[in-house]
């Protein structure tokens, strides 16, 4: 007698209707990684990388220097050569950064099921400016990461106090201000890289919008045949990133990945596409990915605060390559698009390296 064929649709609806998500298997103490997040080529069957030792580091910036042209030299060289970079000095209290990490990791602890905050916020519909879910793109993409995320839209208009999780509202509206602030200083850093005035990048209104996703990665039995987050870059104009010190983290650099260690006190940041497009690829938008500890004691928790303008329906501003970054010499490399819909387009593809970018390209 033939075996039933797999039905991956109904894994994914019976995973979605436990409002438990990942940490729900975990809580039920699942010993297997099951089919819907099984990697057909996991980083652990890959080619191995250059040992610790002779491996490049992400660069590190310290923001709190007197010097601001070498600030402002250490910005671009970054944001060219690596798309990545982590910051000291930033300005975000280390009690801020503290304070959501442990209310992110507390919302995801609690039980899920009937009845439960999560299963309040459950929700996959775009418009909604709080939600939780496991993997936003989990019935488009081939496999499933090994994350849940609550998701929050901070601005340019902030939810109401009510419909975040109660453990987690005062500690996360604080971080999303102190992040914006440092998202305005960023801002002023790149526009000068570019040799633009301070405020360019800004009065584009590449800030407006702001979106944090809380992401939480359970241990997992089998980090073998899983992955936390599939390789892909980001749609923003700009993130910036809290790790815990569990780590996972890897960048692609020059065809090879590199991890991005936690170094304490700091936050990460990255181009996203959008800056990639407008700057006429003067700044890079690389890919990045998310790989499981192999021995898994301890959750992975992170904070992602994306930077842009299509969290706003309203906004019909049309971005391309920025007039004064276009020359004879360098000629406009992207297409203009409304930033909503080159966010459409990246949801509908989902986590899939760097092809959302490639469709606009000239």
């Amino acid at each position: 007698m033939a075996a039933p064929a797999y039905d991956r649709a109904a894994e994914l609806r019976a995973l979605d209707a436990t409002f438990a998500g990942v940490h729900g298997l975990v809580a039920a103490e699942a010993t297997h990684v099951p089919r819907i997040f099984r990697v057909p080529d996991p980083p652990s069957k890959q080619p191995p990388q250059e040992p610790p030792s002779e491996a490049p580091s992400v660069p590190v910036i310290d923001l709190g220097g007197s010097d601001r042209a070498a600030t402002v030299a250490s910005v671009r060289r970054a944001a060219e050569e690596w798309g990545f970079f982590q910051v000291t000095g930033h300005g975000v209290p280390a009690q801020s950064t503290a304070a959501a990490l442990a209310a992110v990791q507390r919302f995801h602890e609690a039980p899920g099921g009937e009845g439960s905050e999560k299963a309040r916020l459950h929700s996959r519909e775009p418009g909604r400016a709080v939600k939780y879910h496991c993997n936003f793109d989990l019935h488009q993409s081939g496999v499933a990461n090994w994350r849940d995320t609550l998701y929050l839209r901070m601005a340019p208009e902030p939810p109401l106090a009510a419909d975040l999780p109660e453990p987690c509202r005062d500690a996360l509206f604080e971080y999303a201000e102190q992040v914006r602030n440092l998202g305005n200083t960023l801002f002023g850093l790149l526009s000068e890289a570019l040799g633009l005035n301070p405020s360019y990048l800004a009065d584009m209104e590449c800030n407006q919008g702001q979106i944090m996703l809380c992401h939480y990665f359970p241990p997992c039995p089998e980090p073998e045949v899983a992955i936390g987050t599939s390789r892909h870059s980001d749609s923003s104009f700009l993130t910036v990133l809290l790790q815990d010190q569990v780590g996972g983290l890897q960048v692609l650099h020059e065809d090879r990945w590199v991890a991005v260690a936690p170094a304490p006190g700091a936050l990460v940041v990255n181009v996203g596409d959008l800056l990639q497009l407008v700057s006429n690829d003067g700044l890079r938008s690389v890919e990045h990915r998310v790989v499981l500890a192999k021995v898994a004691k301890e959750a992975r928790v992170s904070i992602a605060c994306f930077f842009s303008t299509h969290f706003h329906p309203a906004s019909t501003r049309a971005y391309g390559p920025i007039r004064e970054l276009v020359s004879e010499d360098r000629p406009a490399l992207y297409r203009e698009t409304l930033v909503r819909d080159y966010v459409k387009h990246y949801y509908a593809i989902g986590l899939d390296a760097k092809t959302a970018l490639s469709v606009f390209r000239l």
